[in-house]
């Protein structure tokens, strides 16, 4: 039978000799910290989590970052492989892996100034401006050792049982503090010009096959575009990459941007395989195979780019959180039933960075795989889920997949809830992904559903368990004047049913504000994301430019020409935006900046004045009154529960098995986060 994606699942042999690596395709899945690692006493969750992922077709997996020393620590006490111990202790890892046919890799990261503890020591003595710890300058004797104890590393993860190790030399860590004049103003044998900075990771490579061999595999995460002031040219990368190889380098893997870089890399509002070209660029000049990463999230974009030539090996790592069997999926031509990975980033990198456990908002399962357990029912009762937003569709989709008999009852003729309103802002459209995996995964679960169909209790009486999920209902404030037909909600304006005039006012600076702001300053005939004049002038907006021309592939940023003039405004006077998404918050306020968005915090919101080409919104900021002339005011002030149906059936003790999620729950913004969570929480009590 033809393989719908030939490329993709074709094998491919890594090293030489005995101890080369053939892997049963080209699917990597990438390194992510998941915190899992840090402690010993969570190796059998970390086990399963990459068991489920080698059992769902996997060519290579490729773990979070483990510390060479304890200086090269993430945090105090993380991941580290130093001793014998701890590499045996990793046996339950390997072993699980290679019992689902799949191939692990070890990844050695040392953190440098990116540690987040007062040990750390980097190239030179430059504090970063993402962590709060000034390194000290390592003493060359200090490079030395540590050149050497990568190498040590990568003999304790062979003892673990690894098929092969990557050595961490981007993103921004130690390596690429070494290579970048930004970060090393050593005058020493480790610093002062290019070929001095250059020889940490060689060193590093080089010593690491004189301890195991040339014939393990070794991946080399290489920095293809730093994005940082003070980064490497790009003719210093194809330096390096041939040094790398003469070194014995077997696997070039491509990293993009540096942590503290100003441009987002991975996050949704990145077009899709946006740094395909770069990675395209290496594969010219290298005699390896070339890994291509960052924002391929889909099964047809990983084929072309192999297709095209353009890298030997794709590197997808958040899009196996979202879907472990992705593979396996992808070759049995059931595409359509892959969960998406829509790079939110709000379960696994934000989790990251604030030290809590990863896990994926689409996915709530990732890294929980033996604590939130969907177990096949022993008895089929009958559920009914009224609400077809995230939180209903997880929990029916739950559900359905442990064996229950689950009815889907909703009121509107689509499914989705407000989910269909973030997909319509610029930037999201991958979250349409989300409704089309649910969609599919109802039907293939054969799912009863009932849509344009708002439940009573009537409906509701024969069920053995109902879950109400009818989700929230924007918050009109009482203003005097908001009764206006120029002032609108935000579910009238991503909705389409109201179309804006030139001159807006948001009312509420949340993520819903922030959001349709961005929609409002886009101008809908710009060319799509998946356009390649769409990602050009994405690049071009965020000044990314031809890396031989630009060092660090930083140019001067193309000015955004807003679509309307908006002003954003909030009652609290912190900085807005303040409270977005850690590692996505800073790059959707950047947006704003760029587009020209007038913000507003500590306002006071008094009256809308009509006029008759216009409305006025008057407020108070700094104890002085302003009216802002516009043509529509859109108010993102909250949301409020709806839960009438729930109140109904509760009051009235007419169903013993009643259970409330999602945003009838809570209301709290759009927190498809928590609901997705709830609500597979749920299905797997019942």
């Amino acid at each position: 039978m033809t393989s719908p994606y030939p490329h993709l699942l074709s094998p491919i042999t890594l090293g030489s000799g005995p101890a080369a690596l053939t892997l049963r395709n080209r699917v990597v899945m990438g390194s992510m910290h998941t915190g899992l690692e840090d402690a010993p006493w969570h190796v059998a969750k970390l086990a399963a989590y990459a068991a489920e992922r080698a059992r769902g077709g996997v060519g290579l997996i490729i773990t979070g970052g483990y510390a060479p020393t304890k200086r090269g620590w993430l945090k105090p006490f993380a991941s580290e492989m130093t001793t014998r111990m701890q590499a045996m202790r990793h046996r339950q890892v390997t072993d699980a892996v290679h019992e689902e046919g799949g191939a692990i890799a070890l990844q050695v990261l040392h953190a440098g100034r990116y540690g987040y503890h007062p040990l750390i020591h980097s190239a030179s003595a430059r504090k970063s401006p993402i962590t709060p710890f000034k390194p000290s300058a390592m003493s060359a004797a200090q490079v030395d050792r540590t050149a050497t104890a990568f190498a040590r590393s990568v003999a304790l993860a062979v003892k673990g049982g690894y098929d092969a190790v990557e050595v961490m030399g981007s993103e921004g860590y130690l390596i690429n503090q070494f290579l970048a004049e930004r970060t090393n103003d050593r005058s020493d044998a480790w610093g002062g010009s290019a070929e001095k900075r250059m020889r940490f990771p060689v060193e590093v490579v080089r010593r690491t096959r004189d301890l195991v061999g040339d014939d393990l595999p070794i991946v080399y995460r290489i920095s293809l575009l730093d994005l940082v002031e003070g980064g490497q040219s790009w003719d210093e990368v194809l330096t390096l990459a041939q040094l790398l190889t003469e070194a014995g380098v077997s696997v070039l893997n491509t990293g993009i941007g540096w942590h503290e870089a100003r441009i987002p890399t991975i996050i949704t509002q990145v077009p899709r395989a946006a740094w395909r070209s770069v990675t395209a660029r290496l594969k010219a000049e290298v005699s390896v195979p070339v890994c291509a990463s960052n924002r391929i999230n889909s099964p047809e974009l990983a084929e072309s780019i192999l297709a095209d030539g353009d890298a030997d090996l794709v590197s997808m790592a958040r899009p196996l959180l979202a879907d472990p069997e992705f593979v396996v999926k992808a070759a049995a031509g059931r595409a359509d039933e892959i969960n998406t990975c829509i790079a939110c980033n709000q379960a696994c990198l934000d989790h990251t960075f604030a030290n809590r456990t990863a896990s994926c908002l689409v996915n709530p399962r990732a890294c929980r795989e033996t604590t939130l357990v969907l177990a096949p029912t022993r008895v089929r009762r009958s559920v009914a889920v009224v609400g077809a937003g995230p939180a209903g569709l997880a929990t029916a989709v739950s559900a359905a997949e442990r064996g229950l008999a689950v009815t889907l009852f909703e009121a509107s003729p689509a499914l989705g809830g407000q989910f269909r309103l973030a997909m319509a802002v610029p930037g999201k459209e991958d979250f349409a992904e989300t409704l089309r995996y649910y969609t599919r995964r109802l039907e293939v679960l054969d799912v009863d559903v009932r849509l344009s169909s708002r439940a009573t209790p009537d409906d509701l009486a024969g069920f053995d368990e109902v879950v109400v999920a009818t989700g929230v209902e924007p918050r009109l404030p009482a203003l005097p004047g908001a009764d206006d037909p120029r002032v609108v909600s935000y579910a009238d304006v991503l909705s389409g049913r109201v179309v804006p005039g030139r001159r807006v006012a948001v009312i509420g600076a949340g993520g819903i504000g922030v959001d349709v702001s961005h929609w409002l300053v886009h101008d809908p005939a710009a060319p799509g994301p998946d356009e390649q004049a769409g990602v050009d002038e994405w690049m071009a907006h965020w000044g990314v430019g031809d890396p031989s021309l630009h060092p660090g592939g930083l140019t001067e940023r193309k000015p955004r020409e807003p679509f309307r003039e908006v002003t954003l405004l909030q009652r609290k006077t912190s900085v807005i935006g303040k409270d977005l998404g850690k590692t996505s918050g800073w790059a959707h306020r950047a947006v704003l900046k760029q587009s020209g968005v007038t913000q507003v915090a500590g306002a006071t919101y008094e009256r809308i004045e009509a006029r008759a080409d216009a409305v006025v919104l008057h407020v108070t900021v700094d104890g002085e009154p302003r009216g802002l002339v516009v043509d529509h005011v859109v108010l993102c002030a909250g949301q409020e529960s709806v839960r009438s149906l729930f109140d109904d059936l509760r009051h009235a003790e007419a169903h013993p098995g009643l259970h409330l999620v999602g945003g009838a729950d809570v209301a709290a913004e759009l927190d498809a986060k928590r609901a997705i969570e709830q609500g597979t929480r749920v299905a797997a009590a019942l």
